[in-house]
């Protein structure tokens, strides 16, 4: 089986300024990062060029969004070219802020998906289910919905990073236990395997978000198909280092 990098990224959410969003990026530059790891922080766009010129060239960094289009008349939006632009690599998609709290359909996420890699932006693409769909037992219909949009808008799947957010377990302090995250993870590479090929299946990293903290990070990475995290209240915290060296 091919070797997926484990791949460590850092929500940084509507928070932080200058000072303390510097004062974050001299822990993370300072501190030991396990080699092994791929490490990306999602800075507000405003602080784009800001995270870009400050952090370590080891870390990466993404936009938390970014529109359809290159340019044009789209008062608040930001191209896939701009964070080029910027020196960022990356940009988050689909996170389920965007799409409950800003109403983002599939459609519009799929859109977007295809756009940045068209850009040759990767995409940390964001799927999971709501409380009332895992307690109605349609979590896998959820996210197998989700990916499909995402898989229909995808060339290259080597830009691309699948992160599995149950929306029930994002900033509420309920974790998905070990078992239901990899328990999905394990489904969503068998959907992959099924309806992308298997050498995409092999490959792709599939990472878990919600609620990911020092104390629970190791157990959650011991999972098989666990290939990382997507981290936020945690990534504004010295223990985002613990949670980057938790294969260590």
């Amino acid at each position: 089986m091919a070797l997926r990098r484990f791949f460590v990224g850092g929500n940084w959410k509507m928070n932080g300024n200058k000072e303390s969003l510097g004062e974050l990026i001299t822990t993370l530059n300072t501190a030991s990062l396990h080699d092994q790891t791929e490490v990306v922080c999602g800075a507000p766009s405003i602080y784009l060029d800001f995270a870009r010129s400050s952090l370590d060239p080891r870390i990466g960094v993404a936009a938390q969004n970014c529109y359809k289009v290159a340019k044009g008349a789209f008062t608040g939006e930001i191209s896939p070219a701009m964070i080029k632009d910027c020196g960022a690599e990356w940009v988050i998609l689909g996170h389920s802020e965007r799409r409950h709290v800003f109403g983002e359909s599939d459609e519009l996420i799929g859109q977007k998906v295809a756009h940045a890699l068209e850009s040759d932006l990767g995409v940390i693409a964001c799927i999971g289910e709501k409380l009332e769909e895992r307690e109605a037992g349609t979590t896998e219909e959820v996210v197998y919905a989700q990916t499909q949009v995402i898989a229909e808008n995808v060339k290259d799947w080597g830009k691309v990073v699948l992160a599995y957010e149950p929306v029930w377990a994002i900033g509420t302090g309920r974790t998905a236990t070990p078992e239901q995250a990899q328990d999905v993870h394990e489904k969503l590479r068998a959907w992959i395997r099924a309806n992308v090929s298997d050498d995409v299946a092999d490959t792709l990293r599939i990472i878990y978000g919600g609620s990911v903290t020092g104390a629970n990070c190791r157990e959650l990475a011991s999972q098989g198909d666990v290939d990382g995290f997507l981290v936020g209240g945690a990534s504004l915290k010295p223990e985002f280092v613990d949670i980057i060296n938790a294969r260590e």
